[in-house]
């Protein structure tokens, strides 16, 4: 099986290059979100005002692109976890609670991504890249200022904490038709990491 490298930083390009493979990103993401992971590249191509050989030159073939798309995602919501870290909120818990509700709907979008990939014979290590292990960072800071405020349990660890919300965005996205099962779903994952006083103090 392919593993997958983290297509994070591309190589130097020129500044219309840079362009570009900007664009047909962006335009790779909005196709897929709308038609699924199985829209053409062609179709990519046209939506980024490019021509397919263009597509070509940035990602050789689909499962790159694909690739390109799910890292640049990351990215974006690493920066998001970074950012809420910065902010060194005054409500620890809050902060942290809206971080995993964030995630939750991040990794129900990615899953089309790994799902599609994983069938094209290609691993994507997402925890072991850079950008997995800022966010693994991130995750632990929030979670401990949120023990810290009395909000979060206090043996919960990230190492267990990210199984379980792999496990929630799952049952989300299993239950995404139905609003309100999908957010009972996270509901009851957030009771489970709360204080066992003040689980369901919230409801």
């Amino acid at each position: 099986m392919t593993r997958a490298a983290d297509p994070a930083e591309p190589k130097p390009l020129r500044a219309d290059a840079r362009r570009n493979r900007a664009r047909v990103l962006e335009a790779a993401e909005s196709v897929f979100a709308a038609k699924g992971t199985g829209a053409p590249t062609e179709e990519v191509a046209r939506a980024a005002g490019v021509g397919i050989g263009t597509v070509f030159r940035h990602f050789p073939t689909k499962e790159a692109l694909l690739e390109a798309v799910l890292f640049a995602r990351l990215r974006r919501f690493v920066d998001e976890a970074e950012a809420a870290v910065a902010a060194d909120s005054a409500d620890p818990g809050g902060a942290f609670f809206t971080f995993l509700t964030s995630w939750i709907e991040m990794s129900s979008a990615k899953n089309a991504y790994f799902e599609a990939l994983t069938a094209a014979g290609v691993t994507v290590p997402m925890m072991k890249s850079d950008a997995g292990a800022r966010l693994i960072e991130s995750l632990g800071v929030l979670l401990s200022r949120a023990q810290g405020a009395g909000a979060v349990r206090k043996d919960l660890v990230v190492g267990e904490l990210i199984p379980v919300i792999i496990g929630v965005a799952r049952a989300a996205e299993y239950a995404a038709p139905d609003a309100r099962l999908r957010d009972r779903a996270v509901e009851i994952l957030f009771d489970g990491l709360r204080p066992a006083a003040s689980a369901g103090e919230g409801r």
